[in-house]
């Protein structure tokens, strides 16, 4: 990798900002005496100093975001902020983008990536990812609907989704789990059975639990174990 594409991508300035960098002296990469722009480095194995600080390079980097309603799950919007926009501020020059996607009124939990690989086999149809999610509804779940989600649930356009699970657990509060991820699947489903859905949150993708002690808007990083319960789905 070229240098200056290297610091760029650790979010230290544009690729002429860097070339300032390396031009005035405040780059260096141990063992090499001649510094320039476009010189070939490892950034797993060379270690390289901007301004003094040793650089660390990251590859890929993981988000739990609880998503808040009135955002999209989008990189970019003209219209509304994206959940890209609740990310830190140091993150958000990695070209990330959210693994898969929430309705602007669905709450809970996001994931915000920039590996492609990972979240290609979370989305993929084949991979069955459980995605767990609470519903508020304006009647109360009964046996015949968790009995209509077991055997899967024709939606408004003739698709037969595939079995679901429904639970009561409390009030109007039920919790659902599917395991595909169709437009407004979960509303769609609940609208067959004759239930408005009020309030959605996603709590559960995967191995993956949303994080409650993060308030609605909030993100951080996962944790090596997180990441692990992830992959193993």
């Amino acid at each position: 990798m070229r240098l200056d594409k290297y610091l760029s991508s650790l979010g230290l300035g544009s690729r002429k900002d860097v070339k300032k960098m390396i031009k005035g002296g405040r780059v260096r990469v141990e063992g090499r005496d001649k510094i320039s722009p476009e010189i070939s480095v490892d950034p797993k194995r060379d270690k390289i100093y901007a301004d003094g600080a040793l650089t660390v390079y990251r590859e890929f980097v993981y988000i739990m975001l609880n998503k808040p309603k009135g955002c999209v799950s989008a990189a970019w919007d003209k219209k509304y902020p994206t959940v890209i926009d609740f990310v830190p501020e140091e993150l958000r020059h990695l070209s990330l983008f959210p693994a898969g996607r929430l309705d602007i009124d669905t709450e809970g939990l996001c994931l915000i990536t920039n590996d492609g690989a990972l979240a290609h086999r979370i989305l993929s149809p084949k991979s069955h990812v459980p995605k767990t999610y609470i519903a508020e509804l304006d009647r109360a779940v009964t046996e015949s609907d968790i009995a209509a989600f077991e055997r899967g649930v024709t939606i408004d356009d003739g698709y037969v989704c595939k079995p679901a699970e429904l639970e009561m657990i409390g009030g109007l509060s039920a919790r659902i789990v599917i395991y595909e991820g169709k437009f407004h699947q979960v509303k769609r489903m609940f609208a067959a059975v004759g239930k408005n859905v009020l309030s959605l949150r996603r709590v559960r993708m995967g191995g993956l639990s949303l994080d409650e002690s993060l308030r609605p808007g909030e993100a951080r990083e996962l944790t090596e174990s997180e990441l692990r319960s992830l992959e193993n789905k």
